[in-house]
């Protein structure tokens, strides 16, 4: 069967629903994960570090454009991703039984290069995926035993296949913690819900980045609002002469709210989308209560929502500060076109009264002219009166003179107004 040709990228879109496969995992086993938050070449780095640990228990190194990858290294599994502006790495291994907690399976991980790694921690977690036995868990000797006698937050997830609980705190060794108790979940539920569990941890955290930028603008932004508020009441009676420092005032106003906006809006942008990202996941844990346990949708909406609606707020209030700006210097670019505008009409009506003082002056000259020209050229015709007297001609030349006068007047004027009227043609 011969069928058109491909699309240049339909393998790469085809696959994209396949990226970032979850590992199978099977009880009992220690994970390790670490989320790195990476900016600029930091997450080229921390991939070609990647490359350098499974080079170094001679496994071949992942391509350099991908963007996940696991391998089986001998002591441990490993499973690396790059993400937008983090990286993620998990490292597992088999048994654990008695406490996950005790060896985790980071510590099999080469010393050297885990401290080569760049970018700066945000969530570094310890999971212990074990059997559930025939009873239900007793989560306060779990909480003393494990949790260092912190409150919990748990669930059954997968619809009664597991139990998960956690604390939310870093411990002393850097790490917190998540234990999962499996009682009936496949390999690849196993690893799905490992998976959302540390996603939860990384996009509280990444959601949360957000949170000290909005505390950080109230100030700012509340400086900005009375500023705001203060020029568009001096705009209801500000005078003509008012207006170019109203102007600058609002130019540079609009100037920083905009400044700020284009440097922040990202960020919320970002915690909004993190935010989703945690809710998506917990639902996707068809989690169930534990009687005396917070579940993981009611600590998230009590202890984060907070803060997402602080952040929320800010946004808001910047866009709306924005949006207020533009009007008022629309309101205030009217004002002063029609401010000009009226000061160009009264030019025209200046330019219109000139030139009817200039018409009239020209009409006086032109009158004046004519007089003058008569003048000459009757001068003119005298002598031409004289020199044919003088040569026999009977003329009287006072009488020669009186007569061209009229002439000469009248071809002067019209000469004049030939003229004038070809000046005028030619503007048109």
């Amino acid at each position: 069967m011969i069928l058109p040709l491909d699309h240049p990228r339909r393998q790469e879109f085809n696959d994209e629903v396949h990226a970032r496969p979850p590992e199978t995992l099977q009880a009992p086993l220690r994970l390790s994960y670490l989320a790195l938050f990476a900016e600029g070449t930091q997450r080229q780095q921390g991939w070609d570090c990647a490359g350098a640990l499974t080079a170094r228990f001679g496994v071949k190194p992942p391509p350099s454009d991908a963007h996940h990858f696991s391998a089986d290294l001998g002591p441990f599994r490993v499973k690396c991703e790059r993400h937008t502006e983090f990286l993620r790495f998990a490292f597992i291994v088999p048994g654990g039984a008695d406490d996950p907690f005790a060896e985790p399976a980071i510590g099999l991980v080469p010393a050297d290069w885990l401290s080569s790694l760049p970018g700066q921690v945000i969530v570094a977690s310890n999971v212990g995926l074990l059997r559930a036995g025939d009873e239900d868990p007793a989560f306060e000797s779990i909480a003393q035993r494990f949790f260092a006698g912190y409150d919990l937050v748990g669930a059954t997830i997968g619809a009664g296949a597991a139990f998960a609980v956690t604390d939310f705190r870093i411990h002393a060794d850097g790490f917190s913690r998540v234990l999962v108790l499996d009682r009936s979940m496949t390999p690849r539920q196993a690893g799905r819900s490992v998976a959302r569990l540390t996603e939860i941890d990384t996009y509280r955290i990444l959601s949360l980045m957000a949170l000290p930028i909005a505390r950080g603008l109230a100030p700012a932004l509340n400086a900005c609002e009375r500023e705001l508020t203060e020029i568009t009441r001096l705009l209801v009676d500000a005078r003509d002469a008012d207006e170019p420092l109203l102007f600058e005032r609002l130019t540079r106003l609009e100037a920083e709210i905009e400044s700020t906006l284009s440097q922040n809006l990202h960020r919320f942008s970002a915690a909004a989308a993190y935010d989703d990202l945690i809710h998506r996941r917990i639902a996707e844990l068809r989690e169930e209560r534990l009687a005396g346990l917070q579940t993981f949708r009611e600590f998230t909406d009590r202890r984060l929502a907070p803060a997402m609606n602080t952040c929320r707020t800010t946004a808001l209030k910047l866009e709306s500060l924005s949006q207020r700006v533009a009007r008022a210097t629309q309101l205030l670019t009217t004002r002063v076109e029609i401010t000009r505008e009226g000061q160009s009409q009264r030019l025209l009506e200046s330019m219109d009264r000139r030139a009817g003082f200039q018409l009239r002056l020209q009409e006086t000259v032109e009158g004046l002219s004519v007089a003058a020209i008569t003048y000459y050229i009757v001068g003119l015709v005298g002598y031409l009166a004289k020199g044919l007297k003088a040569a026999g001609a009977p003329l009287d030349i006072e009488i020669v003179m009186a007569i061209s006068i009229p002439i000469v007047a009248v071809l002067a004027g019209l000469g004049i107004r030939h003229i004038r009227r070809s000046v005028a043609d030619e503007q048109h």
